[in-house]
């Protein structure tokens, strides 16, 4: 019962997207189901111990740290609102800290495979859609559900701003570069729907489609691994940095919350620079 309090909670007061409440509501169900197999209540009698068993029972099941650690957060908000609403003196996570994470860094594309990838774009008869999808995600660097959301209205050509709707309802203004702006006018002359980019049917455009199209095109150009439109939302930040940038600016345009979630970036760059220091120091011989 209070779990569904909570899922109308996050609707009608947080106004968070269908996605991240699917999300909540299947970590916190998650930890129901533990907590019932163990035949333990959620009262005041609830502490942490049980928190740290459902850790070990989730590390043991082979879920990934950065996994565990959004279930928590998750769990955290849930017994926040039930302090709230008097259901708990308070929550058994007081206390807890995130488990660390191995800091993997994405392997952004070069200038070069971009370069690649609008040059093959020129010399052969590319689906329109494809083509603007990736110019938009290398443009503006917004996320892949960012970029599902968009509808026409969102875009002001007159100020070449695009209004963003980003994680948990966050707005932002990301700036148009001109040819980009150009792209999206000609690409709406034949094409009219509600979203900039739809579906057959008019719809959304599903996830899986952005990342085929990714994948489709930039597994011409490049041998990485990963292939994805988060790596293009990492190559937006690190070209920009590369090319002078201020990173409190990024940060605006991505949306981050913090300037520590940006600052990633600059470990990308970091070979970069010492390479450069190497080459042009005095003392290296």
């Amino acid at each position: 019962m209070y779990l569904y309090k909570f899922i109308d909670y996050l609707s009608y007061e947080k106004k968070y997207s269908i996605h991240t409440i699917r999300s909540y509501k299947s970590d916190i169900e998650g930890f129901l189901i533990f907590l019932k197999k163990n035949d333990t209540p959620i009262d005041n009698d609830l502490n942490y111990s049980f928190i740290r068993q459902w850790i070990v029972e989730l590390a043991e099941s082979k879920i990934s740290t950065v996994t565990i650690n959004r279930k928590i957060s998750s769990l955290k908000s849930y017994f926040k609102f039930l302090v709230t609403i008097g259901c708990l003196s308070k929550s058994p996570t007081e206390g807890h800290r995130n488990l660390k994470t191995k800091g993997t860094i994405v392997e952004p594309f070069s200038e070069k495979e971009i370069e690649k990838i609008f040059k093959n774009f020129s010399n052969h008869d590319v689906n329109e859609r494809d083509k603007l999808i990736i110019e938009f995600l290398y443009c503006t660097g917004v996320r892949r559900q960012e970029l599902i959301n968009l509808k026409v209205s969102d875009i002001n050509f007159e100020t070449q701003l695009i209004r963003v709707l980003g994680k948990r309802n966050k707005e932002r203004l990301v700036p148009m570069l001109p040819n980009l702006k150009h792209s999206i006018e000609k690409y709406l002359l034949k094409n009219k729907s509600e979203y900039l980019f739809s579906s057959k049917n008019g719809g959304m455009i599903s996830k899986s489609t952005i990342y085929r199209i990714i994948n489709k095109y930039f597994r011409k150009v490049s041998t990485k691994v990963k292939l994805s439109p988060h790596v293009l939302r990492h190559t937006f930040a690190t070209h920009l940095l590369n090319n002078g940038a201020d990173i409190n600016s990024i940060k605006e345009i991505l949306g981050h919350n913090s300037l520590s979630s940006t600052q990633i970036y600059t470990k990308i760059k970091m070979p970069k620079i010492i390479s450069d220091y190497k080459k042009s120091h005095p003392r290296e011989i």
